[in-house]
């Protein structure tokens, strides 16, 4: 097993914004991975891998700091659930879409959705919504499919869009984290199965290392912040992660 110190260090960082916002882990990495000269198929499962295990971790912990509850019976864990859910045809269907559809028209559907939800947040900063059922499943659909086709858009859909949809957002963060990993699980298992083409697993060691040291520093961070503060956090994250997708695309 090899692990390469630069590698490790772009995923504790990536990590480290993710775990306390909910998004940025896959949405920033694949661009700086695809930059250093690795392809999608090395790039896009092992993200998931370790987006898995990071995942499960941070919800871990998210949980021990009392950022969430997932109690068996608390509401929090049962959104989570039924995002991950969600995730089976979500994925499947974004990982036929994603070996087949060219990049460019990906990247460019991420980007103007994460925009949006960005822009979205910062527009209605003071306003409460009503929390439903319908909103999270929706959400739950569109978010795996975000994560299948691109390795990265489910962390800034999904916190986000918890919390248009009425969730509290350090519970939103904590529930993204749970979610995604179960989510991920579903994605590597897709990609195992259904691709072809030969997957490179040599970078999931330095990702799983990188990302699972930051955990616990994220999930305490969030633990510290108000929530009125971290919503607005997360709209300007998810507005700038947008912007920096649709750049990377057209300039």
């Amino acid at each position: 097993m090899e692990l390469l110190v630069f590698i490790i260090i772009f995923a504790f960082l990536c990590e480290y914004v993710d775990s306390s916002l909910g998004m940025g882990y896959g949405t920033t990495l694949t661009p700086l991975l695809l930059i250093m000269g690795y392809n999608p198929l090395q790039i896009v499962p092992a993200i998931l891998l370790s987006e898995l295990i990071s995942g499960l971790t941070a919800a871990f912990f998210h949980h021990k700091f009392k950022n969430v509850n997932f109690n068996f019976r608390a509401v929090d864990f049962k959104i989570a659930l039924v995002m991950a859910g969600c995730s089976i045809l979500g994925t499947l269907v974004a990982v036929f879409v994603a070996l087949n559809l060219p990049s460019f028209y990906v990247k460019l559907y991420i980007g103007i959705l994460v925009l949006g939800m960005g822009v979205l947040i910062l527009m209605t900063l003071k306003r409460k919504f009503r929390f439903t059922w319908k909103k999270i499943t929706s959400l739950g659909l569109l978010a795996s499919f975000n994560k299948g086709i691109s390795g990265g858009g489910y962390g800034p859909l999904v916190t986000s869009g918890q919390i248009l949809a009425g969730v509290n957002s350090k519970n939103a963060i904590g529930i993204t984290s749970l979610a995604e990993g179960l989510t991920c699980f579903v994605g590597v298992i897709t990609y195992l199965i259904f691709t072809n083409h030969a997957i490179g697993w040599g970078l999931a060691p330095s990702l799983v290392v990188g990302a699972i040291l930051s955990v616990p520093i994220a999930a305490y961070t969030v633990k510290k912040f108000r929530g009125g503060h971290l919503k607005l956090i997360v709209g300007i994250a998810t507005l700038i992660l947008g912007l920096v997708t649709l750049g990377r695309l057209f300039f």
